[in-house]
């Protein structure tokens, strides 16, 4: 393991240097992880239904256009979460956040008569590894909606991918999953 003020890049044996206060990314192709997304100073950009639409679409296509497919994901006014898995010709799963970001902030600020506001903080990531694990935080972004008292069950929550689970995945896959406890899972969501 690396040390806190360093790491190796896949692609080079030489190490760099990174701001202490900002996470790693380690992002792998070829893997799962999952992602969230934090808006800067927790602020409510996408308040609107209009611009929840905006960013989970966006999302949903990018996503699709670099080669990650979306296991789940839950979009809010002021961040976001989800899990993806990527494969050997994926885009660099870092590069398709920030090209979601950019765009996303170009579109609400144009929406708003604003340029060049920062709406985007920072990305934390974790990658999957133990079945255990990965199903946990598959119920956890299913129902963070639930989590943060915007609904009392996840699947009438618009803009998260609870609704779409249940009507794709058999019954048993949505009990398996419903049924894994998520009050321990670790995931940065402080919103």
């Amino acid at each position: 393991m690396k040390g806190a003020f360093e790491y190796m890049t896949e692609n080079s044996s030489e190490s760099r240097k990174y701001w202490p206060h900002t996470p790693l990314h380690h992002l792998t192709s070829g893997s799962v992880y999952i992602i969230t997304a934090a808006t800067i100073y927790k602020q409510h950009f996408f308040r609107s239904p209009e611009k929840l639409t905006i960013l989970e679409q966006k999302l949903l296509s990018m996503a699709s256009h670099s080669k990650w497919d979306l296991e789940a994901w839950a979009i809010f006014s002021n961040h976001y979460h989800f899990i993806a898995r990527g494969y050997e010709d994926s885009m660099p799963l870092d590069r398709m956040i920030n090209q979601l970001h950019s765009t996303t902030a170009r579109e609400i600020n144009e929406m708003e008569g604003l340029s060049g506001r920062r709406v985007w903080y920072n990305f934390w990531d974790t990658r999957l590894t133990y079945q255990k694990s990965y199903l946990a935080r598959l119920n956890y972004v299913h129902q963070n909606a639930v989590k943060h008292g915007l609904v009392d069950v996840a699947r009438n929550y618009k803009w998260c991918s609870a609704a779409w689970f249940e009507k794709n995945a058999t019954r048993s896959q949505v009990s398996t999953i419903y049924g894994f406890k998520i009050d321990e899972v670790n995931v940065y969501d402080d919103f």
